[in-house]
């Protein structure tokens, strides 16, 4: 199953974005899903997990401002991001865990 992140975006620090994080087949087998994301010169860093029966998990750096979520029935993902900084600036990927082929990401851009 491909997992590919949409809905990235300009944003003004304090904003809110919701990334979407859609399968190309069911993710009712998946057991755990994470947002990821790459800022610039950066390596790429885990930021929310989901599993099967909706456990999360998230980094420090997001904790409190971040929400992951499911949708078994729309095979898709989501990420609610509020009171975003400008160091939440990076491109963010959806992916399996353990991780399955890479897809583009989404950009997501922090600045006033």
């Amino acid at each position: 199953v491909q997992l590919q992140a949409s809905g990235g975006g300009l944003v003004q620090p304090g904003g809110s974005l919701r990334l979407s994080c859609a399968a190309s087949g069911s993710i009712f087998s998946i057991n755990a899903i994470g947002w990821y994301r790459q800022a610039p010169g950066k390596e790429r860093e885990l930021v929310a997990t989901i599993t099967g029966g909706g456990s999360t998990n998230y980094a420090d750096s997001v904790k409190d401002r971040f929400t992951i979520s499911r949708d078994n029935a729309k095979n898709t993902v989501y990420l609610q991001m509020n009171r975003l900084k400008v160091e939440d600036t990076a491109v963010y990927y959806c992916n399996a865990i353990p991780n399955g082929p890479w897809g583009q990401g989404t950009l997501v851009t922090v600045s006033s």
